[in-house]
């Protein structure tokens, strides 16, 4: 264990130099033809250090997803990363890949192409120190993340069902290096409203606004928000109307609903999908859905927890927490098939904001800590 730490710690240059290559291919969710070109970079790093296979798994609308696997066994464990960010074509011109005081700044370096180094140089140091495993490892690289994950979660989910567990490599908490042990759950719900049009001056009173009543929709929809149990629904966007004069035929709100167990979730979505209108001469439909389940603390979960925490303090000299966040990730559609550790990733702050970094000095140690609970695991 303690030749993998210090095989990992003697590759800190190494793992920069791969990050700068990372953050310099630009990789917008929404630019399937920016996104592919690091996808073919990460194939081709792949296949060098682990000698492992790639197999690219179509999306209709975005890049490639990569599944590379490296090992053998009947069972598996599963890596779950992501190339794709926030970030559009062109920021590297005003975020350019930079070292200040030990952080390495620039679009996605926290969110999580870190992670992705950390991933791989894990792996690489298994197969470098000939570590046997009883287990392959798979390794999820996907194109659709920061977008709710539309076409890798059913790759996700079918790998999740064969594996004994699932470590994610998307950032961890503060700057304490939090591991995720638990999730809300995360959905969109459209809200549109149909009334009839009038003249606002001369025929008011044949007219049934629409934006009046999305008001009052809002008003109940906000009620709905329940801070004690980790609720909050959020009516984030808004339209509708034509023109001043004119009593509003449509009108129309996106809706963000987080939730923080299963329970919650039952109880709160059927009172937004079933919402009626004030006003009889008015239409309304509502469509959507939680998209990502609560990510809940289990018992397996906490048992993994713990042996990273004592992984941590037993070869890294690490004090590891847990904490729990409103965000949702790919964990949460993993959690409910197979033992679950989110937050494995880089260590900074920043993510989707101009301050973007990660901790330089962390990336060996926590590719050391995926890398020993790999060895935990895959006996």
């Amino acid at each position: 264990m303690k030749e993998l730490v210090d095989y990992l710690h003697q590759r800190e240059d190494e793992m920069v130099d791969l990050l700068e290559q990372l953050v310099c291919y630009e990789s917008p969710s929404t630019r399937p033809d920016l996104t592919k070109k690091i996808g073919q970079h990460l194939s081709q790093i792949f296949k060098d250090i682990t000698g492992g296979k790639v197999e690219l798994l179509p999306s209709d609308c975005y890049s490639p997803h990569l599944k590379a696997e490296w090992g053998e066994g009947e069972r598996q464990l599963l890596i779950i990363t992501h190339m794709d960010t926030v970030w559009p074509e062109g920021t590297l011109e005003e975020m350019p890949f930079s070292i200040t005081d030990g952080k390495a700044y620039g679009p996605g370096t926290f969110d999580m192409k870190a992670g992705i180094v950390q991933a791989l140089f894990a792996i690489k140091a298994l197969k470098e120190l000939r570590v046997h495993l009883n287990k392959k490892i798979v390794l999820m690289m996907t194109s659709d993340e920061e977008l709710g994950s539309p076409t890798s979660k059913g790759y996700i989910i079918e790998e999740a069902k064969k594996s004994d567990g699932v470590f994610v490599l998307e950032p961890s908490l503060g700057k304490e290096g939090a591991l995720k042990t638990a999730r809300k759950g995360v959905g969109t719900f459209e809200i549109r409203v149909h009334g009839v049009p009038s003249h606002a001056g001369i025929d008011p009173e044949k007219g049934a606004s629409a934006i009046e009543e999305l008001a009052e929709q809002i008003t109940y929809l906000s009620s709905l928000t329940d801070l004690q149990k980790g609720t909050t629904v959020n009516v984030g966007l808004i339209d509708g109307g034509s023109q001043k004069n004119v009593i509003a035929e449509d009108a129309h709100a996106v809706v963000d609903v987080r939730v923080q167990t299963k329970e919650e979730m039952d109880r709160v979505v059927p009172l937004i999908q079933n919402i009626k209108p004030h006003d009889p001469d008015i239409e309304i439909s509502v469509t959507g859905e939680i998209y990502r389940p609560p990510l809940e603390r289990t018992d397996e979960i906490e048992r993994l927890f713990e042996k990273a925490k004592e992984l941590a303090h037993e070869y890294l000299g690490v004090e590891l927490i847990e904490e729990f966040t409103g965000g949702g990730s790919d964990a949460n559609f993993t959690a409910s098939l197979a033992p679950t550790l989110d937050g494995l990733g880089a260590v900074g702050a920043g993510a989707h904001a101009h301050h973007e970094h990660c901790v330089i000095s962390e990336m060996p140690k926590r590719s050391a800590l995926l890398a020993l609970l790999l060895c935990e695991y895959g006996k």
